[in-house]
């Protein structure tokens, strides 16, 4: 519960930047940091443990944090940061939403997914971090509550954010880190759980529109031999994962959708007139080779290809 100070006072102007990103590295995670002007940028960070979470606050000229792919490995720890912002608004974008904080507020923010964190003027944070799996103890789909402005003023929010400040400030006390860990986890459990009763509703929407925007995407590029879901998440501007979990509110898996609307769009084409081969149609829609596209096609409609074509001509000259 010691706690460590760092800072760029006495470092040389034209280290400054590449300094403040090793501390804020060593502190939470990589990023990729922007400053309005880094020879000039000052920044100072202090942070302690406290059991399972650790405390930060930070005091800074304006600078953007960008949490980029690149950066995000696989397998890494699973975190979230809880920001609090005293001095100035925080503009935050994950999961494709757009908010801003303004001091009396604070967010939450997932390490393993892209974001982009910014402040256009001098401010003071106060940042907790936290593991995924700590607070998942405590909280159903916390992945759900990232992206939202919480109220830290009144109610259990204001409890919450009043305690941050309170851990962060008080002398060191090895006896009682343990203790306080745990006490910031049940809050902060308890604050967003409170809140998330009363947006369930405005969440329940916004994944709604995500998940839409992802079908149509792949629906407008069904004979693109390389989509997968790799790409349909980059075309969205969310993680893979983001994207597998907003399918499993439909009960079925992004490849399942991918393969189904190409089977269906493949079906239509053998309804129209015209000698396209069923190889060249197999290929149009991203089927490796005629045998698979027919084995597809008869487990989803019930006859093969040619017999489907065959039926629809027969069809329309009777």
């Amino acid at each position: 519960m010691t706690l460590e100070s760092y800072g760029t006072a006495a470092i040389a102007p034209p280290e400054r930047a590449a300094h403040w990103s090793a501390i804020i590295a060593d502190t939470y995670f990589p990023l990729h940091l922007s400053y309005r002007d880094p020879a000039t940028f000052q920044g100072r960070l202090e942070r302690r443990g406290m059991g399972r979470v650790s405390l930060s606050r930070l005091r800074t000229e304006p600078a953007r944090y960008e949490r980029v792919p690149g950066l995000i490995r696989q397998g890494e720890a699973e975190e979230y940061l809880v920001t609090i912002p005293s001095l100035a608004p925080v503009l935050f974008r994950q999961l494709g939403r757009d908010i801003t904080c303004a001091p009396g507020g604070f967010i939450v923010e997932r390490g393993d997914e892209p974001y982009r964190f910014a402040y256009q003027a001098r401010n003071d944070l106060l940042v907790m971090k936290i593991a995924r799996g700590a607070l998942a103890e405590r909280l159903r789909q916390p992945d759900r509550l990232c992206a939202t402005v919480f109220d830290g003023r009144e109610g259990l929010g204001g409890l919450f954010a009043e305690t941050v400040r309170r851990a962060h400030a008080m002398p060191a006390d090895p006896a009682a880190s343990e203790v306080l860990g745990r006490q910031l986890v049940e809050l902060l459990a308890l604050a967003l759980d409170r809140q998330a009763e009363t947006d369930a509703g405005a969440a329940t929407v916004i994944r709604a529109a995500h998940l839409k925007r992802a079908q149509d995407t792949i629906l407008r590029n069904l004979t693109d031999p390389a989509l997968s879901p790799q790409t349909v998440a980059a075309a969205c501007g969310i993680s893979k994962r983001y994207l597998h979990d907003l399918f499993g509110d439909t009960e079925t898996t992004v490849a399942q959708f991918i393969r189904e609307a190409r089977l269906k769009a493949a079906r239509d084409m053998l309804q129209m007139p015209g000698d396209l081969s069923l190889a060249a149609i197999a290929y149009r829609f991203g089927f490796s080779d005629q045998a698979q596209f027919s084995r597809l096609f008869r487990a989803m409609f019930g006859q093969t290809p040619s017999s489907y074509r065959a039926a629809c001509r027969a069809g329309r000259q009777g």
